[in-house]
C-alpha cells in the first residue's frame, strides 16, 4: 500500500533511481526540486541538505524567501520505493494564482497508470481543509489529459485554459 510520509533522506537511492527516469531539466510538479542549492543529489550531504528544506517549508516559524510561501511536501512512497511527490502550498502569491494552484504532484514514469495520483490528491485535501482552505486551485498542462482527470476524479471544476509564463494551463478550483 502507499502511503503519504515526510520527505526523507533514507529514500535517497529509490530517489536518485526516480528521477533518473525523467528526461534532464524535466519539472517535477511537487517534488519541490526547484528549493535545491544545486542538483548534486547524488551526494548523501546534498541529498539530506535539500530533504531538510522541504521539511523546513511548512514551518511557520520560518520566513520564506521572496517570491515563496509555505508549503507541507509529501512524498508517495511504497515500502522502502519512492514513487512521487505531492505539495500543499498554504497559501497563493500572484504566480501560483496564475499558473502554480494550492497542489502540486508527480508520478515517477514507471509507476504512472496505477492510480497514486488520484490517491495521493485525494488525501491532501483534507489537510487543505485543515490549513482553514476552504477551496484549492490546482492547474495543469493543458496537453496533460491523465493529470485533468485525476483533477477531476478529486471534484475539480475547470474554471479556465490560460496562458501564462509557464505555458498553457488549465485552471481547476475543488471545493473544500
Amino acid at each position: 500500500m502507499p502511503q503519504l510520509i515526510a520527505p526523507t533522506a533514507r529514500l535517497h537511492t529509490s530517489w536518485l533511481e526516480a528521477h533518473a527516469e525523467w528526461s534532464p531539466g524535466a519539472n517535477q510538479d511537487g517534488s519541490g526540486i526547484r528549493l535545491a542549492a544545486d542538483d548534486a543529489f547524488a551526494l548523501p550531504e546534498v541529498f539530506a541538505s535539500w530533504v531538510g528544506r522541504l521539511r523546513e517549508q511548512s514551518d511557520l516559524t520560518r520566513p520564506q524567501p521572496e517570491g515563496r510561501v509555505h508549503a507541507t511536501h509529501w512524498w508517495i512512497a511504497e515500502d522502502d520505493t519512492y514513487l512521487g511527490a505531492i505539495d500543499l502550498r498554504h497559501e497563493l502569491n500572484d504566480f501560483l494564482l496564475r499558473a502554480g494552484g494550492h497542489i502540486g504532484y508527480s508520478i515517477r514514469p514507471t509507476a504512472r497508470r496505477r492510480g497514486l495520483a488520484t490517491w495521493a490528491l485525494a488525501a491532501v485535501l483534507p489537510e487543505a481543509r485543515s490549513l482553514g482552505l476552504t477551496r484549492v486551485l490546482l492547474t495543469c498542462d493543458d496537453s496533460n489529459t491523465a493529470s485533468a482527470r485525476t483533477i477531476e476524479r478529486n471534484g475539480g471544476v475547470l474554471e479556465d485554459v490560460r496562458p501564462t509564463e509557464i505555458g498553457l494551463k488549465r485552471r481547476y478550483w475543488i471545493e473544500l
